[in-house]
């Protein structure tokens, strides 16, 4: 049988009410909710599903359907930067699932969202259809109101559903990839410029780290610093690894690292449980790995 996970970011991190009936939509399906991870500074939250190809798909249909309904750009500040209410939609092959079934779902829920619910879509990674879309940078760069003057335009055209962005409602990002680890790290300042500083040195794209992306953000809640970090490549530059470079970039600013989190689920293979303390987790538990929902 073919698993896929699915981990829908969505645009609000803030109201309870909210998040709940979107998870309330997805357990409307027969995929599995493993974790919901929300962040009010950010004001997003990100969703973890497991299951077939086409409960997935039936699952994201429910999920944006009510992320549509609820969710009002115009109304949305968070430091997380977005493009869209629903705001990226990664299928991710588990196990002995290959690639192209990932990227069959992305496709048919792609197309589901642009022509049936109207919401310019563009995929991404393996599903890629352009060369510059393989990481949407070029996009996310550009910004909301920058990619709605794009499609106007007709510089940049949705692979799926209508020329115009809503402002209400964005645009999505629909894609398949490969595993990846989103982890935060919370510094011991509230200077933000440090822990720009320390992202900029641990980030692939800066001579940093590779397969590693990070930012550097203020966070209101905490009054204190975070490097928000994805690990696109795990096996080669583990989170071990990360934190090492994250703690002495930090030191050479006089900053300590407080804690760390990880946003979603991480593989088996990417945990030491014999050096899980050096990780400064907040909490960690079996709920975390992705390999808990496959061998139930």
């Amino acid at each position: 049988m073919s698993l896929l996970a699915c981990v829908p970011n969505v645009s609000e991190g803030r109201r309870r009410v909210v998040i709940d009936a979107l998870a309330d939509a997805v357990r409307t399906s027969q995929a599995t909710l493993a974790d919901v991870s929300s962040d009010s500074d950010h004001h997003r939250t990100v969703f973890t599903l497991i299951g077939t190809p086409g409960s997935l798909v039936d699952a994201m249909e429910s999920l944006a359907a009510v992320a549509l309904e609820t969710i009002d750009l115009r109304l949305h500040s968070g430091v997380h930067p977005r493009l869209g209410c629903l705001d990226v939609v990664p299928f991710v092959p588990l196990g002995g699932t290959d690639m192209e079934v990932a990227i069959q779902a992305a496709v048919s829920f792609g197309r589901w969202l642009g022509e049936g619910a109207g919401l310019p879509v563009f995929l991404y990674g393996e599903a890629s259809r352009r060369s510059e879309l393989r990481v949407p940078t070029s996009l996310r760069k550009l910004g909301l109101g920058g990619v709605a003057a794009a499609v106007e335009e007709g510089s940049w055209s949705p692979d799926f559903g209508p020329s115009r962005v809503d402002p209400a409602c964005g645009l999505t990002l629909v894609g398949a990839r490969s595993v990846l680890i989103a982890f935060n790290v919370l510094l011991d300042t509230d200077q933000v410029e440090i822990a720009r500083r320390v992202a900029r040195n641990v980030r692939e794209s800066s001579g940093g780290l590779p397969g590693v992306q990070a930012l550097g953000f203020f966070l209101d809640s905490r009054g204190l610093a975070q490097v928000s970090m994805n690990l696109l490549d795990p096996a080669t530059t583990t989170l071990y690894d990360v934190v090492e470079r994250v703690r002495r970039e930090a030191r050479a600013c006089g900053v300590a690292l407080l804690s760390s989190e990880i946003v979603g689920l991480v593989p088996r293979a990417a945990i030491d449980e014999m050096r899980i303390a050096e990780l400064g987790l907040d909490s960690f538990g079996r709920e975390k790995v992705v390999e808990t929902y496959l061998d139930a």
